[in-house]
C-alpha cells in the first residue's frame, strides 16, 4: 500500500510547540497572560475591511450598562465589579475595532444579512457594546434576521418559557391545588389556605404522596429529584474560580438558580436524554454572554433567551448524550471515529503513530473535547472565540468542532510525534495554551485543504 504523502504545508514549525512541562491551567486569569505554546504564524487570518462607518447598536432605547459582570479574564482575587476590564480598550487590536464596527453595521440594517454576518462572527467577536448576545442569538436562530420581528418574537418565546416555570417547576401540592380550582371545588377553606399543605380530604387517593401511579404527580415528583438533585451538585461546581457562578454572592446564588431552571425544564420536557452530566457547562457560556448584555431589559430576560437558544444548540449535538445511540451512527463514538478519518485524511503520519504505534484510542481524551465543545480545554475567554467560529458555521458547529479538535493535535505534532502512550495521553488531556486565532486559522486551512 503507498503510504499518503504528508502535505509540506503540515511539516511547517508552524504547527508545533515548544515542548513544555507546564501542566495547563484551565480558565487562566486571562488569555494575554497565558504562556503561548504555539509559536506566531507567518500568515495571520486575513483582515476584515472597514465598513463605512460605524452604527450604533440596534436597541430600541439606550440603557444603563449592567453592573453584573464577572469578567472573563478576571482572577480568583479580583473583585466582580471590575467591570471595565471586560473589552477593555487596552487590549483591543485594530482588526477587533474594525470587526466590531461591522458587525454594528450589519446589525443596524433592517434586514440582517446572515451570510455576512456568519462571515465576520466566524472570525470572532469583540467584547463590548452586546455584540456577541445579539449575534448569539441570530446564529441560533433564536432571532429572525427581520429586525422588526424581534420585539413580538422575544416577547412570545418569554412568555412561553415563563408557562414552562409555572407548570414544570411547581409542588405536587400546587398543582393540584390548582387543579382543583380549575374544576371549580375550591372553597373558603383551599382560599384562606392558599399558601399552606393540603388536607388529607382534599388529597385523591391517585395523588397522595405514596401512590406509585404511573400518573402520579408525586410518584413523578420523587423520580425526578435525583436528576434535581445531579443538576444542583454539577450547578454549584459551575466555573468554580468565577464570581459570576461561584461564591456566596447574591449575583452568583441568582445565576446558579438561573442555571438550574433551565436544566430542570430542559430535561422535563426531554425525556428521551433528561440531563446528562456535562449539559451545564454547555449552558453556561450562553448564560454568561447574555446575562452581562448590556441592555438591562436583555440581561433581564437571560434565562429565558438562554433556555430556547440551549434547546437550540443541544439539538445538533443531543445524540451524544443518549447513551443508548453511543454505538449508532449518529452517536458519541461515530462522531469520534470521524475525527479520527479527518486526521487521517490530514496528517496520516500522526494518525498511525498516535492510533497505531502508541495505541491511543481517540476516545481517551476527544469524548470530552466534543461532548463539551471545548468549554474545558481552554480558558472562559478563549472558549467563548471558539464558539463564535462554532456557532457561524451554516451546516451546524459540529463540522467546525471536528476540524478545530482535528488542529488541536497537528499544533502539538512534533510533542505527539516524539511521545510515547503516557505522555501523549498526558498532553492531550491536558492540552497547553495555545493562540486561538491561529488554532481557528488551521482548523479553516484544514477545511480548504479537504474541499481542494
Amino acid at each position: 500500500m503507498v503510504r499518503k504523502r504528508v502535505p509540506d504545508w503540515l511539516n511547517s514549525s508552524l504547527w508545533s510547540t515548544t515542548p513544555s512541562d507546564d501542566r495547563f491551567q484551565r480558565y487562566s486569569p486571562s488569555p494575554t497572560t497565558a504562556t503561548a505554546a504555539v509559536s506566531e504564524p507567518a500568515v495571520q487570518p486575513p483582515v476584515p475591511v472597514p465598513p463605512p462607518a460605524a452604527a450604533s447598536r440596534p436597541q430600541s432605547s439606550p440603557t444603563p450598562k449592567s453592573e453584573i459582570r464577572d469578567p472573563v479574564n478576571d482572577n480568583s482575587d479580583n473583585n466582580s465589579n471590575d467591570n471595565d476590564q471586560n473589552g477593555s480598550s487596552s487590549d483591543v487590536s485594530p482588526e477587533d475595532i474594525s470587526r466590531q464596527a461591522q458587525l454594528l453595521v450589519e446589525l443596524s440594517k433592517k434586514v440582517v444579512n446572515m451570510r455576512e454576518l456568519r462571515r465576520i462572527a466566524s472570525q470572532g467577536i469583540p467584547d463590548g457594546e452586546g455584540i456577541r448576545s445579539t449575534v448569539w442569538k441570530l446564529l441560533l436562530g433564536y432571532l429572525p434576521p427581520d429586525r422588526g420581528q424581534w420585539s413580538s418574537e422575544l416577547t412570545k418565546k418569554r412568555s412561553q418559557y415563563k408557562h414552562f416555570k409555572e407548570e414544570l417547576l411547581m409542588n405536587p401540592s400546587e398543582i393540584t391545588r390548582r387543579l382543583e380550582k380549575s374544576t371549580g371545588c375550591d372553597n373558603d377553606e383551599s382560599k384562606s389556605e392558599s399558601r399552606g399543605p393540603l388536607s388529607r380530604s382534599q388529597i385523591s387517593h391517585g395523588e397522595h404522596p405514596l401512590s406509585l401511579g404511573k400518573s402520579s404527580i408525586w410518584n413523578q415528583f420523587f423520580q425526578d429529584s435525583e436528576i434535581i438533585e445531579q443538576i444542583d451538585r454539577d450547578v454549584k461546581r459551575t466555573h468554580p474560580d468565577m464570581h459570576f457562578f461561584s461564591g456566596d454572592s447574591q449575583l452568583a446564588k441568582s445565576n446558579q438558580d438561573a442555571l438550574r431552571n433551565i436544566l430542570i425544564v430542559f430535561a422535563k420536557l426531554n425525556p428521551g436524554i433528561r440531563y446528562v452530566q456535562g449539559m451545564n457547562e454547555i449552558l453556561a457560556p450562553l448564560f454568561y454572554v447574555f446575562r452581562n448584555d448590556p441592555d438591562e431589559e436583555m440581561a433581564a430576560a437571560a434565562e429565558a433567551d438562554t433556555f430556547f437558544c440551549f434547546v437550540e444548540l443541544l439539538s445538533g449535538f443531543r445524540d451524544h448524550f443518549c447513551q443508548q445511540l453511543d454505538n449508532s451512527n449518529v452517536g458519541i463514538r461515530s462522531t469520534i471515529t470521524k475525527l479520527s478519518q479527518l486526521l487521517k485524511e490530514h496528517d496520516e503520519e500522526l494518525w498511525r503513530h498516535l492510533e497505531v504505534t502508541t495505541k491511543v484510542n481517540p476516545q481517551f481524551y476527544a469524548f470530552r473535547w466534543i461532548t463539551l465543545l471545548l468549554t474545558q480545554e481552554f480558558n472562559f475567554a478563549d472558549s467563548l472565540h471558539i464558539w463564535d467560529t462554532l456557532l457561524s458555521d451554516p451546516e451546524g458547529p459540529l463540522e467546525t468542532l471536528l476540524r478545530v479538535c482535528c488542529a488541536m493535535l497537528i499544533l502539538v505534532r512534533r510533542r505527539l510525534l516524539a511521545g510515547d502512550f503516557t505522555s501523549n495521553l498526558k498532553l492531550l488531556q491536558n492540552y497547553p495554551s495555545a493562540n486561538i486565532s491561529h488554532l481557528l486559522y488551521v482548523a479553516n486551512k484544514l477545511r480548504t485543504q479537504g474541499s481542494g
